[in-house]
């Protein structure tokens, strides 16, 4: 029944992209291929006059979730793309079309067992903004505080079921038959990304996680994140502060405002590191839809970010490689970075550490000490991966969440202020996390912390000394005893 429900799906994409006039995606990625031909004498193909950005971003909305939030990602990296589609990629962030106001008052008159109008002072009823998962909804509570009510899209949860089964179809052939699927790890990848979007589903951990940053960032004059409002929070429906703010894509108004931009950028770039390496959780949804900027005081901007369905984390070991190939990388000690990932275990035993030097200087002399807007990244990711190839890299499904924020990051960086040093705003951050965990004053807190297990075995030491003595000045009556 479930790989039937596969198949239709399969066929079902094929069918819309060639709705929409991709056929050369199916034909490069072979997807089913021969049958394609079925769908030219389908009726309602799309009229390819239409430009090709709206016909892709139509292909995507029709498709469904997962395939907005891909979109969404991409739509990020405007250097990369043509700007025709970059601008139409650009209204998947939040402008999906909605769905009908009088659904979103069902969902939420079952949320709270009794009328909308009896819960809050004023709903209103036009969506604020729309995208893959859910939408969004202004309201005022009875203390006149002004909300956003975020709402679950009806049957997303099935839909989203229903293309991860097509994702592990494809990853399962890729692991079999792919020559690099061994070392790509398509079905981790794909239980990575599972675990990531069924998380986002649920309301509740998005307040949650909400919570848990407003906490890492209370005080902060960087970044401002908004207040949930427990009591009106269900798994299906999310209430918390209006954010009140200028979209991070709009530079026109930001430059209108006097914005400090070379602030706002480093700030970006300050904020991202502290979070991944001093918090350890990180906003991993960073499209512009998302970021707002408050210019209270234009010299002093500050980021006001929301939706936080998708936070990461990582390892202790992770963290501390990763920083570790950072602060290699701004000291140019290539030697350090192939040992590093031969230390790992990322590439196979017996690789040769100078080869593996020689071919990371490659790759990393040309960009060094360069602002964004002299590096082309994507020649620098193909290099990457031709590196990766070589040596047999494997791709490590845990860190699917950083990559993607810093592929974000970097893609908001570049719009905002494309002179902008990312080395030199990021190298004092990391410095300061590996003092905190490596200096004088963790060694004290690690002290600390184990003082109890220390102490503890203190206590049992004279007795294990007697004990061994004992043994020591009578060996044969141990033996006597087993023999007994």
């Amino acid at each position: 029944m479930q790989r039937r429900r596969t198949m239709r799906r399969v066929l079902t994409i094929q069918r819309v992209l060639v709705k929409y006039g991709l056929d050369d995606i199916i034909k490069e990625t072979h997807l089913l291929r021969p049958l394609r031909f079925l769908f030219y004498v389908l009726p309602r193909r799309r009229d390819t006059s239409a430009p090709l950005g709206e016909r892709i971003r139509l292909a995507l909305e029709e498709l469904g979730p997962i395939f907005v939030k891909f979109g969404q990602a991409i739509s990020t990296r405007r250097d990369l793309l043509p700007p025709d589609i970059a601008d139409e990629l650009a209204k998947l962030q939040d402008t999906v079309p909605p769905f009908p106001a009088q659904q979103a008052i069902e969902i939420l008159n079952a949320a709270y067992g009794e009328p909308v109008d009896q819960v809050f002072k004023r709903f209103d009823v036009e969506p604020f903004a729309a995208a893959s998962i859910a939408q969004v909804h202004t309201a005022q509570l009875a203390n006149d505080a002004e909300v956003i009510v975020k709402l679950l899209r009806p049957g997303v949860q099935e839909q989203i079921e229903r293309d991860l089964d097509v994702l592990r179809m494809i990853a399962g052939l890729a692991d079999r038959y792919w020559q690099h699927g061994k070392r790509l790890r398509p079905l981790e990848l794909v239980a990575e990304y599972e675990q990531t979007i069924i998380d986002e589903l649920d309301l509740m951990r998005e307040a949650a996680n909400t919570a848990q940053l407003k906490r890492n960032f209370a005080g902060s004059d960087m970044l401002y994140v908004p207040d949930v409002y427990w009591d009106f929070c269900r798994p299906e429906v999310l209430v918390q502060e209006r954010i009140y703010g200028i979209p991070i894509s709009d530079m026109d108004a930001l430059r209108a405002a006097g914005t400090n931009i070379q602030v706002l950028a480093e700030n970006g770039v300050e904020i991202f590191f502290t979070q991944v390496f001093r918090h350890n959780f990180f906003h991993a949804d960073m499209h512009p839809g998302n970021i707002f900027v408050i210019v209270t005081d234009p010299e002093k901007p500050k980021y006001a970010a929301v939706d936080f369905g998708i936070v990461g984390t990582l390892s202790p070991e992770d963290q501390k490689y990763l920083a570790h190939n950072f602060l290699a990388f701004f000291d140019r000690d290539y030697h350090r970075i192939a040992k590093l990932h031969i230390d790992s275990g990322w590439v196979p035993e017996g690789t040769r550490i100078d080869q593996l030097e020689t071919a990371v200087r490659t790759v990393c002399e040309p960009i060094f000490n360069k602002p964004l807007a002299e590096i082309s990244f994507a020649q620098v990711l193909i290099r990457l991966f031709r590196v990766a190839q070589r040596f047999n890299v494997e791709i490590q499904p845990q860190m699917i969440l950083l990559h993607k924020t810093l592929f974000n990051i970097e893609g908001l960086g570049r719009e905002l202020y494309p002179q902008l040093d990312l080395w030199k705003t990021a190298h004092p951050v990391l410095k300061r996390w590996m003092n905190e965990q490596m200096g004088p004053k963790a060694l004290l807190e690690d002290l600390r912390e184990n003082l109890p297990l220390l102490r503890d075995a203190l206590r049992e030491l004279p007795t294990i000394i007697k004990q061994l003595a004992a043994l020591l000045a009578n060996p044969g009556n141990d033996d006597e005893r087993k023999t007994d």
